[in-house]
C-alpha cells in the first residue's frame, strides 16, 4: 500500500474543508483510552475554535462534530456556559474552552495542519449521562467519569485515574532518583522506578497525584495503555514504549 505524502495529506485536509467546512480526525479507543474526535478546518475557514469532543462510538463523535460544523457554517458561534439541544436526541450538551496545556495531547494532527502551531482555540463539547447530569454535576454516573476528560482543568494531573489511586514506586524515587521506567500492568497498576530491576525490599504505596508531583513529565505517559512499558534514558530524553512487562521482554530475548 502506498504511503501519502504530507502534501498529498494536508490536501486532502483542505479539499474536505473547502468540500464540508472542515476535516474529521477520529481516533479509535484503545484498551485503556476513550475514542475521540477532532476538527481541523472550523479556524481556518470561519475564524470559530475547532471542536473536540471524547468517549462515545466514532461514528456517533463524527455526527456530532459534523452538526457543530454545520451550525457554524450557517453562521452561529458555539460558546460556553449554554446548553445546546440537537446534538443528541433527547439530552443538551455544553462547550469548555480547551486549555492549550492539552493541544499535544490529543490536537497533534491539527498542530501540522496549522503550520507547526498551537495557535488556534478548540472548543470541547461534553455529552451528559442518562439522568442529564453533566461530567462537574455531584450526581453524574461515576463510570462515565473517565469517558471524556475535561480539558479546562487540571492541567497538573492528565491521567485517566483518580488522584488518590495507589502507585507502586521505591524509597529511591520519593528521595529524587529520576523517573526512567513506568509499568502500567494488565490489572491497572501503576508501577515507577528508576532502574530496570527495582528491589523488592525498597518498594513503597503512594498516590499517583504524589508521583505527577515529583516529576510533572510524568503526566506525559498518561495515556500508556494496560500491560505497556515506557522507559527514557534520562529525564531530557523522549520516552520510548513496548507492549508487555519489561521482565517479559527480557526472559523471550535470553531464551532465543
Amino acid at each position: 500500500m502506498t504511503q501519502s505524502s504530507p502534501e498529498q495529506d494536508k490536501q486532502l485536509i483542505l479539499n474536505n474543508i473547502e468540500q464540508y467546512g472542515c476535516h474529521l480526525v477520529l481516533i479509535e479507543a484503545d484498551n485503556y483510552l476513550p475514542a475521540f474526535a477532532y476538527s481541523i478546518g472550523l479556524y481556518q475557514k470561519f475564524g470559530h475554535p475547532e471542536v473536540i469532543c471524547f468517549g462515545l462510538k466514532t461514528e456517533v463523535l463524527g455526527d456530532l462534530l459534523n452538526y457543530a460544523s454545520e451550525l457554524v457554517q450557517s453562521g452561529e458561534k458555539l460558546v460556553t456556559d449554554k446548553a445546546y439541544t440537537g446534538f443528541l436526541e433527547g439530552h443538551d450538551v455544553q462547550f469548555l474552552a480547551v486549555d492549550k496545556a492539552f493541544y499535544q495531547n490529543y490536537l497533534g494532527y491539527g498542530g501540522w495542519f496549522y503550520d507547526q502551531s498551537f495557535d488556534f482555540p478548540v472548543l470541547q463539547l461534553i455529552w451528559p449521562d442518562k439522568g442529564n447530569n453533566l461530567p462537574w454535576n455531584e450526581n453524574f454516573n461515576p463510570e462515565w467519569k473517565f469517558k471524556q476528560p475535561l480539558l479546562d482543568r487540571d492541567i497538573d494531573f492528565k491521567f485517566y485515574e483518580e488522584k488518590n489511586v495507589v502507585a507502586y514506586t521505591t524509597k529511591e524515587v520519593l528521595a529524587g532518583k529520576p523517573i526512567l521506567y513506568v509499568y502500567h500492568d494488565a490489572d491497572g497498576d501503576w508501577q515507577f522506578y528508576g532502574s530496570d530491576d527495582p528491589s523488592p525490599d525498597n518498594a513503597m504505596l503512594v498516590s499517583l497525584e504524589s508521583i505527577t508531583k515529583l516529576d510533572p513529565s510524568i503526566n506525559e505517559i498518561y495515556h500508556l495503555q494496560y500491560g505497556w512499558n515506557a522507559w527514557r534514558q534520562d529525564v531530557n530524553e523522549d520516552w520510548e514504549y513496548a507492549e508487555g512487562e519489561a521482565d517479559e521482554e527480557e526472559d523471550t530475548n535470553e531464551g532465543s
